[in-house]
């Protein structure tokens, strides 16, 4: 019988004096789009809505690739009527809507109506990065004397799992039958080689959506050869309402003491540095916007919030256990967005590369900091940090994870 990573894993992040999570950016800038943005087209045909009250899954087609291969889109509801909808390509979180303060459901992901939109030209919006999500410096490492060269996919380093991660591959789906919501499980093959990592990865994920108002992502893999595996959800919110402004008025409070500076190239130092003093002290409810143009040397580096937290692990919690992550509110709509997972790190992104070229499902372009992504997961470039935790899954031992979204109002 496989053994769970997870106690493994947190027992080495214990093993620091106080662990840390490294600074990565989530994507490299993209280029500026001349002239105006096209009108986004419509969105596909919804497929018949369910029954009232009564969780669902329904599969519909969400178009072909260039190579003939068939995307479809599941839409999960639950009993109270939150909709999300998901495509097998990439593992994509197309839409999410979720109620405010007066009931009214909205979209809170950005996204497009078209999977050819998302081949073409996407941030990873609403994607399953991996198989190491986050930042390989050097696009290689070196593990059991063999050094493994990887793809390099910015600038010099791996990011996101390289030049074909798993957010540009088409995922087996399974609805999941649940007593307390709607569920889809999704399954891929990452074969011995893929980008560079050793082993035949075989990785699932499964996201439910909750009676209780929250999306559940569980993680799985096993491997016949040792791997790094850090697989994490890069969905961008903004709970005011998908392309709705900025994400500066939301209160953001993240249960971190510590995080981890870079270096040019965003490649964690090894550092362990307090929050104390600077821009990422976010261990009281503040504004996103707040500090985010500070001239601090981590933001000047980042461009804004792209950075790694290490989560306070409560006293005696188990490594399989949920801890607290982050808080967020929008006061305007009064939606609320709760983080718990099992993972030992965050990177919060404030969506500094976004400039208004990406025109999304509802015609209006993405600006600088129209959403964030709460990316939970191991610390960056791991392989090479041996005084990080690890993030080697070996045979026999699977990769479990877990995170929770949990929604809802602020009155």
């Amino acid at each position: 019988m496989p053994t769970s990573t997870a106690l493994p894993r947190l027992l080495s992040l214990a093993a620091l004096a106080v662990a840390a999570f490294g600074v990565t950016a989530c994507q490299p800038a993209a280029p500026a789009d001349s002239g105006t943005p096209p009108a986004a087209p419509a969105p596909p045909a919804a497929p018949a809505a369910p029954a009232a009250g009564k969780a669902s899954v329904v599969k519909s087609s969400f178009g072909t690739l260039a190579d003939g291969t068939a995307v479809d889109l599941y839409t999960l509801t639950n009993a109270h009527g939150l909709e999300m909808r998901v495509m097998t390509y990439g593992g994509i979180i197309v839409s999410l809507k979720v109620p405010d303060k007066a009931g009214a459901l909205g979209d809170v992901v950005l996204g497009y109506n078209r999977v050819e939109d998302y081949v073409k030209d996407s941030p990873y919006f609403g994607a399953i990065v991996g198989r190491y999500g986050n930042r390989i410096g050097g696009a290689k490492f070196t593990l059991d004397g063999k050094t493994y060269k990887l793809n390099a996919n910015d600038g010099p380093n791996t990011l996101h799992g390289g030049l074909k991660g798993f957010d540009k591959q088409v995922w087996t789906a399974t609805p999941v039958e649940r007593a307390d919501g709607a569920g889809l499980k999704l399954a891929l093959t990452s074969k011995d080689g893929d980008e560079g990592f050793p082993g035949t990865l075989q990785m699932t994920v499964t996201y439910t959506l909750t009676d209780a108002n929250a999306l559940v992502v569980d993680y799985h893999a096993s491997t016949d050869k040792a791997t790094p595996v850090n697989v994490t959800q890069h969905s961008y919110f903004n709970l005011a309402g998908e392309g709705v402004g900025t994400i500066d008025g939301h209160v953001m409070q993240i249960h971190a003491d510590r995080y981890t500076p870079v270096v040019k190239g965003l490649i964690p130092t090894g550092e362990l540095a307090s929050v104390d003093g600077t821009p990422l002290d976010f261990r009281k409810p503040t504004a996103i916007g707040a500090r985010i143009t500070s001239t601090h040397p981590q933001m000047v580096l980042g461009g804004g919030y792209d950075h790694n937290w290490v989560i306070n692990w409560p006293p005696g919690l188990a490594a399989d256990k949920l801890a607290p992550v982050l808080r967020v509110v929008e006061p305007t709509t009064g939606r609320t967005l709760e983080v718990e997972s099992t993972e030992p790190g965050l990177q919060f992104y404030s969506g500094n590369f976004l400039d208004g070229h990406h025109v999304g499902k509802s015609n209006r372009p993405y600006v600088k900091r129209a959403a964030f992504c709460i990316e939970t997961q191991h610390f960056p470039d791991s392989p090479n940090q041996p005084n990080f935790p690890t993030t080697i899954v070996k045979p026999g031992t699977d990769y479990l994870s877990q995170t929770v979204f949990r929604f809802g109002v602020e009155k």
